[in-house]
C-alpha cells in the first residue's frame, strides 16, 4: 500500500498500526505518572481505558494527543511521531472546559478545521460544508448557534465528536465521556461511535464502569500507572488483575444496574489520572 499524507506533510504508513506506544514512561515533579507502558491499536477498534484515580489515563491521552512529551520510550502513528498529526480528535474531561467561553456550537466545530486551515486562514465554503454535516450527523443542527454552557451535557460529548469529525479524525480519544450522563444520552454517544467504527475511525474511552467497557469496547486496557492488562474484556476483568489494579481500595457499586468500580484513593498531587 501506498503511503500517504495527512497535513503538514505528516506521513501515514497504512502497514503500520494506527498507533504503537513502546516503553512510554511519563513523570511528574520526579514521580512515576505511566511506566512501561506498551501496546499498539489498529485502524477501526474501540478500546475502553479503565483503572482507579491517578492511573495515568488523562496522562496517557495526552500523549497520544501530543500535548505531553513522555520522559522515555517512542509513541507512533501510522509509523511516524506524534508531532504534526492532525488526524488525532482528543475530547477532554468536561471539567477542563471553560463553558462559559463565548463561542458558538459551530465555532466549536470549526475549531476541528484549523489544522487543515492554518491559523491565519479564513474557512473556505467546503469547510463550512463539512461542518454543517458534522453537527447534522450528531443530532445538533438545530443547536449550531447556542453559547456551549447552554448545552446538556451529552450534547457537548457530542459537540466534541462533531469537532473531531469535522477534523477527519482518525483516531478519536475521549477522557470520560460519558460520565454523569442519563441512559438516553449515552445510547446517543454509543450510536455515534458506532458510526465511527464503519468509518475505521479508532477509538479510546476513559471509563470507570466496568460493565459498560465489557459490553461496548472491542479490547479493554487496564492500566495503574503499569499496564495490568489488554486484550478483550473477558481475559482482562479478572479478579486477579482487578485486584491488582485497584488494589485493597477496589469497590464495585451496582449503579443503575452496572457494575462500576471505585476505588477510596484520589490523585496525588500534581499527578494527572
Amino acid at each position: 500500500m501506498k503511503n500517504h499524507y495527512s497535513g503538514r506533510g505528516v506521513i501515514h504508513h497504512p502497514d503500520e498500526p494506527i498507533l504503537l506506544a513502546e516503553h512510554i514512561y511519563v513523570r511528574y515533579d520526579g514521580k512515576i505518572a505511566l511506566e512501561d507502558l506498551t501496546f499498539h491499536l489498529h485502524a477501526g477498534e474501540r478500546v475502553a481505558v479503565v483503572g482507579p484515580n491517578g492511573a495515568g489515563k488523562s496522562t496517557l491521552f495526552k500523549v497520544v494527543a501530543g500535548l505531553l512529551e513522555p520522559a522515555n520510550g517512542k509513541l507512533n502513528i501510522y509509523g511516524e511521531g506524534p508531532s504534526g498529526h492532525i488526524c488525532i480528535g482528543y475530547v477532554p474531561q468536561r471539567s477542563q472546559v471553560d463553558w462559559n467561553f463565548p463561542v458558538t456550537v459551530a465555532d466549536v466545530v470549526m475549531m476541528g478545521r484549523v489544522g487543515k486551515l492554518g491559523l491565519l486562514r479564513w474557512p473556505h465554503s467546503r469547510d463550512w460544508k463539512l461542518v454543517r454535516q458534522s453537527l447534522a450527523e450528531v443530532g445538533l443542527s438545530d443547536l449550531a448557534h447556542r453559547q456551549i454552557s447552554e448545552l446538556s451535557g451529552g450534547q457537548q460529548q457530542r459537540m466534541f465528536i462533531a469537532r473531531a469529525l469535522a477534523q477527519e479524525a482518525e483516531l478519536l480519544l475521549m477522557d470520560e465521556p460519558l460520565s454523569g450522563l442519563d441512559v438516553h444520552s449515552e445510547q446517543a454517544i454509543f450510536d455515534i461511535l458506532e458510526q465511527l467504527r464503519q468509518r475505521k475511525v479508532t477509538v479510546m474511552v476513559a471509563t470507570h464502569d466496568l460493565e459498560q467497557a465489557a459490553e461496548n469496547f472491542d479490547r479493554v486496557m487496564l492500566i495503574n500507572r503499569r499496564m495490568v492488562g489488554f486484550g478483550k474484556p473477558a481475559d482482562v476483568f479478572t479478579s486477579e488483575r482487578l485486584m491488582l489494579a485497584y488494589g485493597g481500595h477496589l469497590r464495585l457499586v451496582d449503579a443503575d444496574n452496572r457494575l462500576v468500580a471505585l476505588a477510596d484513593t484520589c490523585c496525588e498531587e500534581g499527578t494527572e489520572e
